[in-house]
């Protein structure tokens, strides 16, 4: 079964990112239960940051599900990367993504590797960043498999990174780890900026693809900008999809509003029975 998720960030340097929620867990899980969303994805500082047992408490009390848990604040705090030159800096990028998968693995739940995957730097050579990326993803896609739970890999714009924009070419480099614990999060928002046809890149990827980020061509929610979300909706029920469907999206016009009206395209294109 397709399940909806809501974001909730964390980190106050964010406020101004692509979260639904901002700041505040329990008042974000009790707005995300009285929507009817199926689960929360939380965007953290740090795993260490985090209450575990506070958050399952309010798992518990709200009927939610933690649908997957981000590591974007190592890059934006720390200016962490699992391709950064300085091996020191890599490993450091690895040890607060494995405490953040770790943390969620508790939970039944995969850590997202999005912008802490870096970029390719002007003074490296492309192949050694590849290499240094499989190294890393080699050893956290384990790590993860060890809780029961994949590693979510994210391609992202052009513009964010300059490593994987599309979903074949993401496949492609993740055939070459030695892990087969790495699946792809499909971002609606970065594949209409890369993808040529949405529905059938999720077609081809079929097994590959282990979460989505609900998000519209302006990165608002489902139905604030131009993408057709039905031959999207059908794709992932042909190809048998059965993850989260998670609202990465601004704020706008306010947290409540992007909310109801991500749950409303959810309902549209995910009806059930």
């Amino acid at each position: 079964m397709i399940r909806s998720a809501v974001t909730v960030c964390l980190v106050p340097e964010a406020r101004r990112g692509p979260f639904v929620f901002h700041g505040d867990l329990a008042g974000a899980c009790a707005s995300a239960a009285a929507h009817g969303f199926d689960g929360i994805e939380v965007f953290p500082p740090h795993a260490d940051d985090v209450d575990a047992m506070e958050l399952r408490e309010l798992m518990r009390q709200h009927g939610l599900t933690l649908a997957a848990m981000g590591t974007g604040a190592g890059w934006l705090l720390r200016k962490l990367s699992l391709t950064d030159p300085d091996p020191h800096v890599r490993m450091c990028a690895r040890d607060f993504i494995g405490a953040v998968v770790d943390f969620a693995g508790g939970f039944g739940a995969p850590a997202i590797v999005g912008s802490m995957q870096g970029r390719v730097k002007d003074d490296v050579d492309r192949e050694q960043a590849l290499d240094w990326l499989r190294e890393e993803l080699d050893q956290l896609g384990p790590r993860a498999h060890a809780l029961n739970v994949p590693l979510l890999y994210e391609p992202l714009n052009r513009y964010e990174t300059n490593l994987f924009n599309t979903v074949a070419d993401s496949i492609t480099f993740l055939q070459t780890l030695r892990t087969r614990n790495v699946k792809l999060l499909v971002d609606l928002f970065h594949a209409n900026l890369e993808e040529a046809d949405i529905a059938a890149t999720i077609r081809d990827a079929r097994a590959c693809v282990g979460h989505v980020h609900f998000a519209d061509s302006n990165r608002r929610a489902m139905g604030f900008g131009h993408l057709d979300g039905a031959p999207i909706a059908s794709a992932l029920r042909e190809t048998s999809y059965d993850g989260f469907v998670s609202a990465e999206v601004l704020p706008l016009p306010d947290s409540e509003s992007a909310a109801r009206q991500t749950i409303a395209s959810f309902r549209r294109w995910f009806p059930r029975g």
